[in-house]
């Protein structure tokens, strides 16, 4: 894929990096050219020097053929104004923009924009590492609203069936490993002792699974 990396920071850099390596087409784009040093000697993506929301900078970068555009600078503005622009004028095909504020990413994001909040994220992914003492935390999908999580099936669990551990919306057991043998179930498979059951969960939801665990 061809992938435009808007801002060079420890995140745009880190970005960059990790996608070149995948054997993905780079080009970072920041304001500083100094920030490029932290792309490191090995990068074999190209930069581009000049905002990220200007249309010049952004041609010259190649975004008339870019796959994917990820906006991540310190300034929200920016971010958004670039995402949108990439959108609506370039189009785009994946656009993803950096917002620090929670409140300001859930309304792009119900404006339609793919935005990522590293502050809700953060907040999250805390309260799963304290809440989910007893589960095994895999995942957080989102901005950290549904988490996915590991745990062997408890006693009151074993004999019963998949449905007695699912509630829509909220709770959906998505894989079981048995023996070493990971598969997808049914409503009615029933769980064995030394399941261990992967589980997708609202984040909200996590009390009411555990109480389903006979954890609380």
């Amino acid at each position: 894929m061809r992938i435009i990396i808007i801002g060079c920071g420890h995140t745009g850099a880190g970005l960059a990096r990790e996608l070149a390596l995948a054997g993905h087409a780079i080009t970072v784009v920041d304001n500083n050219p100094a920030s490029f040093e932290r792309l490191g000697p090995s990068f074999k993506g190209g930069t581009r020097v000049g905002p990220g929301f200007d249309k010049e900078v952004l041609m010259s970068a190649g975004i008339e053929r870019a796959d994917g555009l990820a906006a991540v600078t310190s300034s929200d503005e920016t971010n958004v104004v670039t995402a949108r622009l990439a959108r609506e004028v370039f189009h785009v095909p994946r656009v993803v923009a950096r917002v620090y504020d929670p409140r300001k990413a859930e309304i792009y994001r119900r404006l339609g924009l793919q935005t990522i909040s590293p502050v809700t994220f953060g907040i999250q992914r805390l309260a799963d590492l304290l809440t989910f003492s007893q589960l095994g935390a895999v995942h957080s999908l989102g901005s950290g609203e549904v988490d996915l999580v590991e745990a062997e099936a408890p006693p009151l669990l074993v004999g019963r069936a998949v449905k007695d551990l699912t509630v829509p919306d909220e709770i959906r057991v998505v894989a079981i490993t048995r023996s070493g043998k990971t598969f997808l179930p049914t409503m009615g498979t029933s769980f064995k002792e030394g399941d261990l059951i992967h589980i997708a969960v609202l984040a909200t939801s996590a009390d009411r699974l555990k109480a389903l665990l006979g954890m609380m």
